[in-house]
């Protein structure tokens, strides 16, 4: 594996047994309180889908499955941090869903810096920052919420309305990031930022590398297709817990009326064909997410769920717990 500085802090030492318990809720905000830890760290699944959700505008279809019942909504994709010991909570993009992702952390945690003692942010496609709105004066007014972005995601949002008013009137407070560096969130907590290749019209693209209690968990919400990345994504499952990455698109030929190549997510089954020969323990570690409205795996009951399933990878739920 060619080595990268956004990778120098992987843990190779992987723990022996269950690594992590899996509380699977699927529920929404409207839903049952989730049952988490109280003393030690851990994410939750705050949304699965990709930037506008399910079901997605314009498309009644989905809208009417889902008043039938036959199909669940699904939130944009986001995760959230929370350090119980010491009431501190982050947040993983900033969605356009936040006031009802906001609503689930309010449900299981607490801070002393409402609403989070941080957000970080992947990159300025609009399902993943757009929620910032919510802390501008027309709604939350929030103090300072610090915001962790990369220098030029820090540029697009100091220099471009409406985001610039809320650095102007100091809503958020930007903490950049740089490279590969570590932020330390606590005394054995820590988010580790590494550059993927993403189309980065108007800023760069990183994933996280997210650890505490000397497990670690990797989330890429978007890249570009595999090969395009100097890094080998089979490597990268081996050496971490867990890793959630880019579902996009089933396969291809998804959107007819679209080039897929034109936006190049890999797909899921070619992620699936790319890491067939890991070991079964290595495969469990594996999650999908930002799932668009047109992937079946978002329909437990599809094909193509069940697919994933029997490959041995897993589907992320949102409501899931990943206790570190």
């Amino acid at each position: 594996m060619r080595k990268i500085a956004s990778f120098s802090t992987l843990k190779t030492e992987l723990l022996t047994g269950a690594l992590f318990l899996f509380l699977l809720f699927g529920c929404s905000p409207k839903d049952q309180k989730p049952v988490v830890p109280s003393d030690s760290p851990y994410l939750m699944v705050l949304g699965i889908a990709q930037d506008a959700g399910y079901p997605q505008a314009g498309y009644e279809a989905e809208w009417q499955a889902i008043k039938e019942g036959k199909r669940q909504s699904a939130l944009t994709v986001s995760l959230g941090l929370v350090d119980p010991a010491h009431k501190k909570r982050y947040l993983f993009e900033a969605t356009p869903d936040f006031k009802e992702q906001l609503h689930l952390m309010d449900q299981v945690s607490e801070t002393d810096n409402y609403p989070f003692d941080g957000i970080f942010l992947t990159h300025a496609h609009i399902g993943h920052y757009t929620g910032l709105m919510h802390l501008g004066r027309e709604v939350m007014g929030t103090n300072s919420t610090q915001v962790y972005a990369m220098p030029k995601m820090k540029v697009f949002l100091e220099e471009n309305g409406p985001w610039s008013q809320l650095v102007a009137l100091k809503n958020i407070s930007i903490k950049e990031m740089r490279g590969a560096a570590t932020v330390r969130l606590g005394s054995n907590i820590s988010v580790t930022p590494f550059l993927v290749p993403h189309r980065d019209e108007y800023s760069e693209t990183v994933g996280y590398q997210i650890s505490a209690n000397q497990k670690s968990v990797i989330f890429i919400p978007d890249i570009d297709k595999w090969e395009k990345w100097n890094i080998d994504i089979a490597e990268v499952v081996k050496e971490n817990d867990i890793v959630l990455i880019d579902a996009s698109f089933f396969k291809d030929g998804e959107l007819p009326e679209r080039d897929m190549s034109k936006i190049p997510h890999p797909f899921t089954t070619e992620s699936m064909d790319l890491l067939e020969k890991l070991s079964p323990e290595n495969k469990a570690k594996v999650y999908f997410i930002h799932a668009n409205h047109s992937n079946p795996i978002l329909d437990k009951t599809s094909a193509a769920y069940k697919e994933v399933i029997d490959r041995g990878f897993n589907v992320a739920e949102q409501g899931q717990v990943f206790p570190f």
